[in-house]
Parts: structure tokens; C-alpha cells; sequence
């Protein structure tokens, strides 16, 4: 019997198979780590020595169980996303969905001339089969996952509406956004790729500058901070550092998730800091001229969607602890991690687009994926972007992992420089609490995954907990 090797194959099927072997690889990978990490989670069943004076045995037996059911559910999705993404390649998936997208071109009168349109079909095909495919998934996570653990805030429905809200805004913006695109790689001549990239920049600062405020309050409702200490305190902070603040707003997230979170955003001297009704203490539900109104006690009748779940009661953050995340915050944009996390963006956008020019004409990229008499634009973006970039995007996504975590001791060290050293070790030992976060990790698993360095890291650099 004669072997074959991969390498006596047609450059065809070694390309195809060298992106599916590389998928596999990553996904080994990924799953190992886990595997690693959720050894962390079975064996650590009590609190670390050095982790007495911050967590109670009751927080960290249930942080425990709530990453360990992440996890858990982490593994099963991941392989059904493999094991799909796999069938989809093997089974001629995305030439057969071309297809379709073309037979539903015929139907409505148009020919394979057509190009743009057809893909405008393909992509929304494409994205209603991902989101059927993956919404039990996500029910699963929100319903039962996040419930068990006192994070869901949400019915079914408002879920349900939520979902197709979504979805309808993605594909408002989405697909005239991509048909653009196609359309100057089309006509771009010899230096398209120069164009394209200069589209995208200007698409990703637009949809950055109006995504606050057109975007986000379809789905959440954004109110003014009432005046008081606390807002007052904020613009004093932002003014001793020149930070252009020009509105605080809260937003309540509550009738999602108890999760906590606060975040500023906006370019030159517009800039707005948003704050999670989560991250404040005592938070109530917000009414609509955006005072706080008291908590309605629960109703026997489930069936109106936009009946809000109890809250589950979280302990929240001080004024002065808040004044320390947010010190944190502006410290991100005072060291310009902001501009440099653009820079590096556009630096790797060009480049991939510049990459793509080069391989865009190669015929046997598109015969690898089953598109023998055709090369759509929007397959080649497919394949180039998402099959033969990915181990390019792996260790770029590492690398960005490593310079994040850097970025985040340098904004604690700003913070720190403010004279809120302990009021942000203090929030941080709340918030951790509040969002069930585990605190020990394994180092590998840690150092591939985590953006944020563990709490212990954390703390240690701002003084509050002595290395060992």
C-alpha cells in the first residue's frame, strides 16, 4: 500500500488541508489550556493563604463553581464549533451557499453579473445560519449558566426581541458597509488596497464616534448622572488631567446582567464616561428622565416581557472607589494606550490588505475552498482574511494579549500616582467579588487568555498584598 503525503498533493488540497489541519491545532490548543485551567478549578477548593484578608470562603466556593460551569460549557461549544466550522469546509459548504445566494439572484431577476449583490445575499445567508446555529448555545449560556450563578436579568422574550434587534442592526450596517467595500476593491485599480484601508479606517472612526450614541441606546437606556458628589467629584478628576469630559452618563445595564463594567469613549474634546448602574452602590432602576426610582416589588405575572426581573443585589462601589476605576480609565488615555491600540490596528489592517492585493489573483486559494470557475471578491476576502491569515491572527492575538496586560499595570500605576492606590484595590477586590471572578489561575492558561492580569497580580503591584 502506497501513502500518500500531503506534500505529493495538489497545491489545492494542500492548502485546504493546511487550514484545516492549523484550525484543529489552535483548537487542541485552546482546549489543553482549558483543560489545565479547569484542574485549577476542581483541585483549588479553599482559599489561598494570601487570599484570606480579601475573600470569603462563601465567594470563593461559588466563583469557583461559576467559572468551573463556564468552562465546562466553554469545551462542548468550542468543539461544536469546530466540529461545524470542519463540516462546513469538508461538506463544500461555502461554494454551496454561493450558489444558493446565485439561485436566489435568479429569482429575482438578476445574473451572476451581479457580483456585489450576490454577495450582499451570501452574507446575509451566512449570518442568519450562524446566528440559528449558535443562538441555542447562547440561550443555554444567558438561561441557564448565568441564571444558576444570579447573573441573568432577562425573560426569554426580551432576550428573544433583543436577538432580532441585533441582528437587524448588524445587517443595516453590515451590508452597505461591505457592498462599499467590494465596490472600490472593484474599480480600485492597481492601488485598491491603499483605498480599502482607507475605507475601513474611516468606517471603524465613525461607527466608533456614533456607537454611544445611536447605536448602544437601541438596546440600553443611557441617562445623564444626576448631579451630586459624585459627578462633581468626576469633573474635578478629569479636569486636573486635562481629560475633555463632557458629559457622565449611567447606563442600565442591570436589566441584562449584574455584571459590572464603566468605560469613556469619543475623539478630540468630546469625550463621555459611561457608568454601569451595576458599578454604583445601592443602584435602582432607572426611570425615564434618568432619576433613580425605588425598586417595584416583583410581579405574579411573567408574561409582559418588559417586566424586569428582581435584581440581584450586588455590593456595588463607593464614590471613592468609583473615583479610582475611573482613575484607572483616564489613566489609559492620558499614557495614549488608546492611540497606540489604533495605530496598531491600522498598521495591521494595511498590512493585511496589502497581503491581499498579492494573493488575491491566486486561482488555486479559491479551488482549495470548492470555487473552481469563479473568484468572487467577498470569497477572497473569506479566505484570505479568516483560512490563511489565521496563524498570522494567532500570534498577533497573543502578542496583543502580552501588551494589554502591560497597559493595564501601567493605568493601576496612574491610578496609583492619583493617590488611589487603595480605593482601587479595594474596588477591584468588590468588583472581582461582585462578577464571581476566580482569582487563582494556571500560569500558561493565564498568560495566553488573560487581557486583564489576575487580581492577585493586580494587587500586588499597587502594594496591597506583599510578594511572597
Amino acid at each position: 500500500m502506497v501513502y500518500e503525503s500531503i506534500f505529493d498533493l495538489p497545491v489545492e488540497k494542500q492548502i485546504f488541508y493546511a487550514v484545516l489541519g492549523f484550525s484543529w491545532t489552535v483548537y487542541l490548543w485552546e482546549a489543553y489550556l482549558s483543560y489545565r485551567q479547569r484542574g485549577v478549578y476542581r483541585s483549588t477548593t479553599h482559599v489561598p493563604q494570601e487570599l484570606l484578608k480579601i475573600m470569603d470562603s462563601d465567594t470563593f466556593e461559588k466563583s469557583r463553581l461559576y467559572q468551573l460551569d463556564k468552562s465546562n460549557f466553554g469545551f462542548w461549544s468550542g468543539l461544536y464549533s469546530e466540529t461545524e466550522g470542519t463540516l462546513i469546509l469538508l461538506l463544500g459548504g461555502i461554494p454551496f451557499l454561493w450558489d444558493v445566494a446565485g439561485s436566489v439572484m435568479i429569482r429575482i431577476g438578476f445574473g451572476s453579473e451581479y457580483e456585489i449583490t450576490q454577495s450582499l445575499v451570501f452574507l446575509t445567508l451566512a449570518t442568519l445560519f450562524s446566528a440559528f446555529t449558535g443562538l441555542p448555545w447562547s440561550v443555554y449560556n444567558t438561561f441557564v449558566i448565568e441564571e444558576k450563578h444570579g447573573f441573568n436579568q432577562q425573560t426569554l422574550g426580551f432576550f428573544l426581541k433583543d436577538a432580532v434587534k441585533k441582528f437587524i442592526v448588524t445587517q443595516c450596517i453590515l451590508l452597505p458597509v461591505t457592498s462599499l467595500l467590494l465596490f472600490i476593491i472593484k474599480i480600485g485599480g492597481d492601488y485598491f488596497f491603499i483605498y480599502a484601508w482607507l475605507f475601513t479606517l474611516a468606517v471603524s472612526l465613525v461607527l466608533v464616534t456614533i456607537y454611544a450614541d445611536y447605536i448602544a441606546p437601541l438596546f440600553d437606556k443611557f441617562a445623564p448622572l444626576p448631579e451630586g458628589e459624585l459627578k462633581t467629584d468626576i469633573e474635578t478628576m478629569a479636569k486636573s488631567i486635562s481629560f475633555p469630559l463632557t458629559k457622565v452618563y449611567v447606563v442600565e445595564g442591570s436589566k441584562r446582567s449584574s455584571h459590572s463594567n464603566a468605560y469613556f469613549y469619543g475623539f478630540f474634546k468630546n469625550k463621555r464616561i459611561v457608568l454601569f448602574d451595576t458599578l454604583l452602590e445601592d443602584y435602582s432602576p432607572l426611570n425615564k428622565s434618568g432619576e433613580p426610582q425605588p425598586e417595584q416589588p416583583e410581579s405574579e405575572d411573567t408574561s409582559n416581557d418588559s417586566q424586569a426581573k428582581p435584581k440581584n443585589k450586588k455590593q456595588g462601589c463607593n464614590n471613592r472607589e468609583i473615583l479610582a476605576v475611573l482613575g484607572h480609565e483616564l489613566g489609559h488615555w492620558k499614557l495614549g494606550h488608546m492611540v497606540k491600540n489604533i495605530v496598531i490596528s491600522q498598521m495591521n489592517s494595511f498590512l493585511c490588505f496589502s497581503l491581499f492585493a498579492v494573493l488575491i489573483g491566486r486561482k488555486e486559494l479559491f479551488v482549495a475552498f470548492g470555487f473552481n470557475d469563479s473568484q468572487p471578491t467577498l470569497i477572497g476576502l473569506m479566505i484570505i482574511f479568516q483560512f490563511i491569515f489565521s496563524p498570522y491572527n494567532e500570534l498577533l492575538s497573543f502578542c496583543l494579549t502580552v501588551l494589554s496586560r502591560r497597559f493595564e499595570f501601567q493605568a493601576d500605576a496612574f491610578a496609583r500616582g492619583m493617590g488611589k492606590a487603595s480605593e482601587l484595590c479595594s474596588a477591584l477586590i468588590k468588583l472581582n467579588k461582585d462578577n464571581l471572578g476566580f482569582p487563582v489561575a494556571d500560569w500558561l492558561f493565564s498568560m495566553w487568555h488573560y487581557s486583564h492580569p489576575p487580581l492577585l497580580e493586580r494587587l500586588r503591584a499597587l502594594g496591597s498584598i506583599k510578594q511572597d
